[in-house]
């Protein structure tokens, strides 16, 4: 799959710095011609860079603006500091034998994390995360996940679009805990169209909504709107 090849690629530069181009079409196994049309689109997003012979990791951290839209890869150790304070907080609202599911963003990861350490005798997760999803083998044996499979976008690193949309209405949720891009004028938002509408469904499908977002996203926003402020039961940041 495209995408999930670019995220590889991404990570794979992130421990090499710098490589040719014969190098990514040996590793990947891919042609010339898609090996260049990957490093094209990841160069527009500023996640690499081209050199002379090859590509290179992109060592220049974003601006703040333009870090709420930037890749999975780059915003995974933004702000974590933040975000542990955020978890730490978040992670209290959960209960034994609670169905809740956690979205995609690095923030609700971090609560992932918070949530391998606790002692409940059944907790269910359900969620979109391809990271969350792959590390679920860390979380006590006896959890049980449902994983939402759908369109895999690269920027995000989940499953989104109609499949995903389908799949979780047949579900039960009791507590939904997600991010998003910004929050101003009492307005959540998202870069991305997909996310917004699947976040939309989780907010009506969930018994209770909870938004982890970090004090750098406030008074700021993405493209779509997800929701008004008023829609969760609790707001949870780390101001």
């Amino acid at each position: 799959m495209k995408n999930l090849r670019a995220l590889e690629i991404v990570d794979f530069l992130k421990d090499r710095k710098v490589c040719s181009m014969a190098e990514l079409m040996e590793h990947f196994q891919v042609s010339q011609a898609t090996i260049h049309r990957d490093v094209a689109d990841l160069a527009r997003q500023k996640l690499i860079n081209k050199v002379h012979g090859g590509v290179a990791i992109n060592s220049v951290m974003p601006k703040p603006e333009e870090s709420l839209n930037s890749h999975f890869s780059a915003r995974i150790d933004k702000n974590i500091n933040k975000k542990l304070i955020i978890a730490d907080k978040a992670v209290k609202y959960i209960q034994d034998s609670d169905i809740i599911f956690l979205d995609s963003s690095t923030t609700v990861y971090q609560l992932a994390q918070k949530i391998q350490l606790l002692k409940f005798s059944n907790l269910t997760i359900i969620s979109n995360s391809v990271l969350i999803i792959q590390e679920f083998y860390k979380f006590p044996p006896h959890f049980f996940l449902i994983s939402l499979g759908g369109n895999f976008n690269c920027q995000l690193n989940s499953f989104l679009g109609r499949t995903a949309i389908e799949n979780l209405k047949k579900l039960k949720i009791n507590k939904a805990f997600f991010s998003a891009a910004g929050c101003a004028e009492d307005k959540v938002s998202t870069f991305h169209e997909a996310h917004a509408e699947f976040l939309q469904e989780v907010l009506a499908l969930a018994e209770k909504n909870y938004l982890l977002i970090d004090s750098t996203k406030i008074g700021k926003s993405g493209i779509f709107k997800i929701c008004n402020i008023d829609k969760f039961d609790a707001v949870i940041s780390d101001k």
